[in-house]
């Protein structure tokens, strides 16, 4: 059968499953199984933020990344870089003609389908590492030609709820993947295992002080990408993130959520909706930026378009390896 012709069916696949996709937050959020009913709602509290993400315990040098687990062999990450960039969607790369200082680092991280083609000058061409939320596959299918069969050697990691990516032949995002590796077998495609997904949540937990599903939160594909960097990364310069407090100045710069968007909402407006949403679940995107602000105090992080730097706390934490 035609490359083409299977891609298209696992399209259609996906497709049907979109409804249920669709009950989750916007775009690349979690989702509830079918039939799962919401959590109870609970006052949210301001972050009390921790010491940040902790380096697994595995030999200097070995590279290997436990958690993310390649969709046919079932075998770790392995991957290092001592120095990456981390590129945003937002639409403040726009004109920014980052792309070749983006180009020259050793590793770039992506997110979800931000395309380059088109966008060179001011997000790079080169992507090393693409973190991509189970709900963005079709659109990954869609624009396969550019994100797929020009990948070059890109890993691909997805993440998702544990009911679509179980491996019993009843996880329907799982069972996708499969069929898009065994189609094109070049392709570098891992998942995040469940235990490494609860992780996630603890972690979020220990540096907000909230639990993710008490508050009705779903972690943002921006959060998987940012604690996956601190894993593989000596050093990030992420490029296109705002700092929290950014979108309270009532003379901020309006920049669209996604550079590729250019009519898509409004950065802030996205930011501020879903960090005061309580009915449902959302992002917290204001959130997630105090706690990547906080964890630049202490790891090799940087921040670029715009350019800003964290303020020096009172009291400085001991510097504490990162151990998930």
């Amino acid at each position: 059968m035609a490359l083409g012709t299977r891609l298209q069916e696992t399209t259609g696949l996906l497709q049907n499953e979109s409804s249920t996709f669709k009950r989750g937050t916007r775009r690349e959020g979690g989702v509830r199984a079918p039939g799962e009913p919401e959590k109870p709602q609970q006052q949210q509290q301001q972050p009390e933020l921790g010491s940040g993400p902790r380096r697994p315990a595995l030999p200097a040098g070995t590279g290997l990344l436990d958690g993310y687990i390649s969709v046919l062999a079932h075998k770790p990450l392995k991957m290092h870089c001592k120095s990456c960039a981390l590129v945003t969607s937002s639409g403040h790369l726009l004109g920014s003609k980052q792309g070749n200082r983006i180009d020259q680092t050793e590793c770039v991280i992506r997110m979800n389908d931000a395309p380059t083609r088109g966008y060179g000058k001011d997000v790079g061409n080169k992507t090393s590492l693409r973190v991509i939320a189970h709900s963005s596959i079709q659109r990954i299918l869609r624009n396969r030609n550019e994100l797929l069969n020009m990948s070059q050697g890109t890993v691909f990691i997805f993440w998702g709820p544990s009911s679509y990516m179980r491996r019993d032949g009843k996880g329907l995002v799982y069972n996708n993947l499969q069929l898009m590796n065994q189609i094109l077998p070049q392709l570098k495609v891992y998942m995040i295992s469940r235990h490494k997904m609860l992780q996630f949540d603890d972690l979020f937990k220990q540096e907000t002080g909230k639990d993710r599903k008490i508050s009705n939160t779903w972690l943002s594909t921006g959060w998987f990408t940012m604690s996956i960097a601190v894993e593989l990364c000596d050093r990030i310069n992420v490029y296109g993130m705002v700092p929290p407090d950014f979108c309270r100045d009532p003379n901020h710069l309006s920049v669209p959520y996604h550079y590729y968007e250019p009519f898509g909402p409004d950065e802030c407006t996205m930011y501020i909706s879903h960090e005061r949403g309580r009915k449902g679940s959302h992002h917290r995107f204001i959130t997630e930026k105090r706690v990547f602000e906080n964890w630049a105090r202490t790891y090799n992080i940087h921040f670029f378009q715009p350019d800003w730097k964290p303020e020096s706390l009172t009291i400085n934490h001991p510097e504490i390896k990162p151990v998930f």
